[in-house]
């Protein structure tokens, strides 16, 4: 009998439980995802040692020893010389500061420039919509590092010019994401009800539409953070990105291919930390869209 008492009470108990919030099942389903957490892991001792850069780096990224260029790595140089004698993890650790910069503002100028234009094309339609999203059509049909190489030799080679031509490329991208995020959205009972009630376009907009984009654009800026910072490192390897003395991983790839037989490891571990940049961003993403999307969720 007492068993059978409990019962009742346990299940009772159960139902009481207010309901988790959204963000909590996001996160257990995001720390199931082993991948993800790994891109987790990447990104964030990417982020440390760009904030901590000065204390985590062994040397002066700068300094040039002319009689240990090329040295391999050793108890010296934990990753080897360059062909100017620079410590290369110095200027690995200093190059993430580089490499998040670039993909930390493009992706800003993107996201707020493709949520304009976006949200006044799916909300307004018809001509506005037609105009901007064929607009947007014509960036589209460039390849991605031809579009950027074009807005880099017409505004001229730096960081600062890098970082907008990187958020001009990723802005078509974000304005069609939030398009069809809104084209959807602006159909539901709530928008017409809140139409009915006499609320404007802008609270509409602003109070009803965007917040519920929030999940698409974390997760498609995580995406394109790893597209920018490839971007950024093809840039600098051409020589229309960064420019030296300033440390870069594209810029240190495409100094050390020159010394591949010599002393491949100038090359090696600068491409090695743009791959693992990539991969830690994508993982990051891929698992943001599982945990936020209700549809894909476990």
């Amino acid at each position: 009998m007492a068993e059978t008492a409990a019962t009742p009470a346990l299940g009772i108990d159960r139902l009481s439980r207010p309901p988790e919030s959204q963000l909590r099942l996001a996160w257990r389903s995001f720390r199931r995802n082993r991948l993800a957490l790994a891109g987790l892991v990447i990104v964030s001792l990417l982020v440390v040692a760009a904030v901590f850069a000065p204390w985590l780096a062994p040397a002066d990224p700068a300094r040039q020893v002319l009689e240990d260029k090329r040295t391999p790595p050793g108890p010296k140089y934990l990753l080897g010389a360059d062909e100017f004698g620079r410590d290369i993890a110095s200027r690995l650790i200093y190059g993430s500061r580089v490499a998040l910069l670039v993909g930390v503002v493009s992706v800003l100028i993107a996201l707020v420039l493709g949520t304009l234009l976006g949200t006044l094309a799916g909300y307004l339609g018809g001509g506005v919509d037609e105009v901007l999203m064929r607009a947007l059509d014509v960036l589209l049909a460039f390849p991605y590092l031809l579009l950027a190489i074009a807005i880099v030799s017409a505004l001229g080679p730096g960081l600062e010019n890098t970082i907008l031509a990187v958020g001009i490329w990723a802005t078509p991208g974000f304005a069609r994401v939030i398009r069809g995020s809104v084209l959807s959205l602006k159909e539901q009972e709530y928008v017409a009800a809140a139409r009915a009630l006499g609320a404007g376009t802008l609270r509409i907009v602003v109070r009803h539409i965007l917040p519920n984009c929030v999940s698409i654009v974390i997760v498609y800026s995580a995406l394109y953070m790893a597209s920018a910072i490839l971007l950024e490192a093809a840039l600098s390897f051409l020589g229309l990105g960064v420019q030296p003395p300033t440390p870069s991983w594209g810029l240190m790839v495409s100094t050390g291919r020159d010394f591949l037989l010599l002393a491949p490891h100038i090359a090696t571990f600068p491409g090695l930390a743009i791959a693992l940049a990539v991969l830690g961003f994508n993982l990051l993403g891929d698992g943001l869209r599982d945990a936020l999307d209700p549809r894909l969720r476990v």
